[in-house]
């Protein structure tokens, strides 16, 4: 996979950060004179970046980032950085923004860099899932995602359009027996769960974790097993196998849902117009 031209990253970081239009402006400078493209999205509470370029630029830029005590620890060794190649870049330009949060729920008493739930490691829930214990496995990603592939004993939420939703979906949907079992929640990467896991332990769940790096972590330790499908990422290659190379989904031009080749065959499929997802719709 290396010798493919693109290296992209994804990484977050939970932390107090100041300084943020000081910190923006830096990163902006950066970014243009290496010619990198994707987001990064700076906030009081961390960090969070999808990152593209040549491997040479990536390396200077962490190199940037790791002489910030902040960032520090923002390396390779940890879960919360993850990496892949590719043919050709997936983002169009690059953003530095300023938010509220790096990943929004609208509930500021949670405070990851303080508190999170414990990490149950891949092959600790590949294990588990071998020898069938029983345990609830909970999608918290939007349907969107789930669409495109998820863990074969996973338990997902209906008509979870934004992670804003997440807590209250978490309430009407799951029954209340649920709380006294083991539950391993999991994501793309790892920092929705941060703050997911958190809610459900306000809600009163007993033993909650959280898969250590998301369903990229789990690709890279034990590939597709107990998976299936593909999984969403948030970049023009649409979608990930278990061995992270990207796959024939696209986005529809008009509604931006993802199709899997199945649906890209169906007549309400036209290019730039519409999909079986936005058809019928105003």
């Amino acid at each position: 996979m290396e010798t493919k031209p693109v290296l992209n990253i994804a990484a977050y970081r939970f932390v107090s950060v100041d300084r943020l239009p000081e910190r923006r402006e830096a990163l902006q400078v950066l970014c243009h004179n290496l010619a990198l493209k994707g987001s990064i999205l700076l906030s009081s509470e961390g960090i969070n970046l999808f990152l593209a370029g040549s491997k040479s630029a990536i390396t200077a830029f962490m190199d940037y980032l790791h002489q910030d005590p902040l960032f520090a620890e923002l390396d390779m060794a940890s879960t919360q950085y993850k990496q892949s190649w590719s043919e050709s870049q997936p983002f169009n330009r690059m953003l530095v923004k300023l938010k509220q949060e790096i990943i929004p729920l609208g509930m500021p008493e949670i405070q990851p860099a303080l508190h999170t739930a414990p990490t149950l490691s891949p092959h600790t829930l590949k294990e588990w899932l071998d020898n069938q214990r029983d345990f609830i496995l909970l999608d918290t990603r939007n349907d969107y995602e789930v669409r495109l592939g998820t863990f074969e004993k996973a338990t997902t939420l209906d008509g979870l359009e934004h992670f804003r939703d997440f807590p209250m979906a978490c309430i009407h949907q799951l029954p209340e027996e649920v709380k006294q079992k083991p539950l391993v929640m999991f994501c793309t990467g790892g920092i929705r769960c941060e703050k997911a896991s958190v809610a459900l332990e306000q809600q009163g769940y007993q033993e909650v974790y959280q898969l250590e790096g998301g369903i990229l972590n789990y690709f890279e330790q034990c590939g597709g097993a107990h998976y299936r499908g593909d999984c969403f990422v948030f970049d023009k290659r649409v979608a990930l196998d278990p061995h992270l190379e990207e796959t024939a989904a696209i986005l529809c031009y008009n509604c931006q849902n993802p199709l899997l080749p199945a649906e890209q065959q169906s007549p309400d499929y036209v290019i730039e117009v519409s999909c079986p997802y936005c058809v019928n719709k105003p």
